[in-house]
């Protein structure tokens, strides 16, 4: 009776795991942008923003023109404010995505193992 030969991919994957965002080589420059980022795309940082924001909306309608106004609104308020607010969303975003990544790894090693056991029974019946 010959011997069962387990599928290379199996212990490759066993040894690899998953590739997640943590595993990603960024280097210095990268390093750098996810500190930013990690300051800015928070929702305290966001209130700052706001608050800075705020600060020159006295000026904007002291000024009683729309155009300044309009010109606070896009330049001032929603630059400031959306840019950490859509940080954080793509934060949890990226966090639920690992987990679905990890989530489809661990049934594809479930299914190769299931798949090796197969092999390994159809081999023994035919041999038999």
């Amino acid at each position: 009776m010959s011997e069962h030969t387990q599928n290379p991919r199996i212990t490759e994957r066993a040894e690899y795991g998953p590739h997640l965002t943590e595993h990603e080589q960024i280097g210095f420059n990268g390093r750098v942008a996810m500190f930013i980022t990690n300051i800015v795309g928070t929702m305290y940082c966001a209130y700052v923003f706001t608050l800075i924001a705020f600060i020159a909306l006295p000026q904007a309608i002291g000024a009683h023109s729309f155009t300044v106004f309009i010109n606070w609104l896009s330049s001032n308020f929603l630059q400031l404010v959306l840019l950490p607010i859509i940080i954080v969303g793509q934060m949890i975003a990226a966090r639920a995505s690992d987990k679905q990544a990890l989530q489809t790894y661990k049934d594809a090693e479930a299914l190769l193992q299931i798949q090796d056991e197969m092999h390994r029974l159809i081999k023994i019946k035919t041999l038999s």
